[in-house]
């Protein structure tokens, strides 16, 4: 049949009447069948403890707890890191318990004027590098140059470029055991070479090594982001781990009120299909044993508002 004005008009009717008695009668219409099929399930919250924030005499106890609270990630110190791969491979033997990032532990910093100190960092960092592969980690995390750490080389583009030759030494070494090494953005109060996610992504977007990620922080982030969201968006594919603690003081998430609001980053998270961690580095004001427990409620029930 030629297709003529009054046969389109006719056909686009029949299709007009054939969609609004789908909606009268409760049924889907084909673009609802489409979506709902392609329906993904809710992405999970993955959290994750570091070592020290788990009460427990033994890591072994530390983990029992962990499993009764349904935590499925432990996040340890990498200093002395190697000399501990077998006690924490066989502690997490028959656990639904990974590890997830290595937090620092290295020596020295890869941006001092002394080029024995970035040496140390940079073997050292290899050495955790080593242990984070073995253990099957995310990552490891570091952080370029902390305030306290002088003599620091200047804030220039030129620093910039070596940071990116640095790191890409650093993240070639990383691919090759499997892991990842991850940037940390820091408060004002701790750096000022790197204090926003987005500073932290370009350098990964630059660096273009399969090896070298970024992280965010909610503790952080409270004093550099002007939203959560665009924070953990500006980071995109190259979002390796998260941490979380209460906004005001750095402590359980919920001991500072209100202001522990974590929704808007959730969201992100899930917009972005984040399938990693979200692991807690903080202290506590009160009684772990109780606040930590508390503190999971909390952001599950964020999580799924999010």
């Amino acid at each position: 049949m030629a297709l003529t004005r009054r046969n389109f008009l006719k056909g686009a009717a029949l299709s007009m009447s054939g969609a609004l008695l789908a909606s009268c009668s409760g049924q889907p219409t084909t673009g609802e069948q489409t979506q709902a099929s392609v329906a993904e399930p809710e992405l999970p919250l993955k959290l994750s403890l570091q070592e020290s924030v788990v009460p427990g005499e033994t890591l072994n106890e530390k983990l029992d707890l962990m499993e009764q609270l349904g935590v499925v990630g432990l996040e340890p110190h990498g200093g002395g890191l190697k000399d501990r791969v077998k006690e924490i491979q066989q502690a997490l033997n028959g656990r639904n318990i990974k590890v997830s990032a290595i937090c620092a532990g290295f020596e020295g910093f890869i941006l001092s004027t002394k080029p024995e100190v970035r040496k140390q960092c940079m073997d050292t960092m290899k050495e955790i590098i080593t242990a984070a592969g073995e253990l099957g980690s995310v990552g490891v995390i570091i952080v370029p140059a902390f305030s306290s750490q002088v003599p620091v080389l200047p804030h220039t583009m030129e620093t910039r470029d070596f940071l990116c030759e640095q790191f890409n030494e650093m993240g070639t070494f990383a691919a090759q055991h499997g892991t990842t090494v991850i940037f940390e953005p820091l408060n004002r109060r701790e750096c000022f070479y790197l204090r926003q996610v987005a500073d932290a992504a370009s350098l990964c977007r630059d660096i273009n090594n399969p090896g070298v990620k970024c992280m965010g922080d909610f503790w952080h982030m409270t004093w550099e982001e002007t939203s959560d969201m665009g924070a953990f968006l500006s980071a995109g594919p190259y979002l390796q781990h998260v941490h979380v603690a209460s906004r005001g003081s750095r402590n359980m998430p919920g001991e500072d009120g209100e202001v522990d609001n974590y929704i808007e980053g959730f969201r992100a998270l899930k917009m972005l299909k984040y399938d990693k961690y979200v692991s807690f580095e903080c202290g506590c004001k009160g009684d772990r044993t109780t606040a930590l427990p508390a503190a999971i409620d909390l952001l599950r029930k964020q999580w799924a508002e999010a």
